[in-house]
């Protein structure tokens, strides 16, 4: 592991354990590699084995740091995720994360300029939005990627979207 991926997964398992051990935001370290210190987007991912835990993340900065995104994330994976409860204290040593910086939204023309593996989709209809990370298991088509970022956002198979595409840098304490 480089340091910055060392620094990443650290910040987010020690981001989500701070939070729900005494309900705090973790200050980010005073140091980190130069790509926390900039504005950056991020999404992370909580597993418990290969089960999903929790995800949440953002397209664009939100915060004043890469390394305030991962940290806010992080806690809101583990605390505000829909599909799940929040994170038990009980729970912390069985989780295991990912953090996957994302680059900068591309607008495509159609699924043609998409491609799972490399690339994830953001869907827009009007206010609905629909994303979907790249390299999901089971995920082996562009349609069938839009089409899951679409019920996500509650965007009916037949309504008109834009399409985005980007790019994920993507660290995880587990395996392929």
């Amino acid at each position: 592991m480089d340091a910055l991926e060392t620094q990443a997964l650290w910040l987010a398992r020690q981001a989500v354990e701070h939070y729900v051990q005494t309900q705090l935001l973790l200050a980010p370290p005073d140091n980190p590699p130069a790509l926390l210190k900039a504005p950056g987007a991020a999404f992370v991912t909580l597993r418990v084995g290969k089960a999903l835990r929790g995800c949440i993340g953002t397209l664009g900065p939100s915060k004043p740091t890469l390394a305030n995104e991962i940290v806010a994330n992080a806690v809101a994976a583990a605390t505000s995720d829909p599909r799940f409860p929040p994170v038990a204290a009980d729970e912390l040593a069985r989780l295991l994360y990912e953090v996957a910086i994302v680059g900068a939204l591309e607008a495509v023309h159609s699924e043609h300029d998409l491609d799972p593996e490399q690339y994830g989709v953001v869907v827009e209809a009007g206010s609905r939005r629909g994303v979907l990370l790249p390299a999901i298991e089971g995920v082996t088509s562009a349609r069938q990627q839009v089409a899951i970022a679409r019920s996500k956002a509650l965007i009916r198979p037949h309504d008109a979207v834009i399409l985005y595409r980007f790019t994920v840098t993507r660290f995880r304490e587990w395996g392929e």
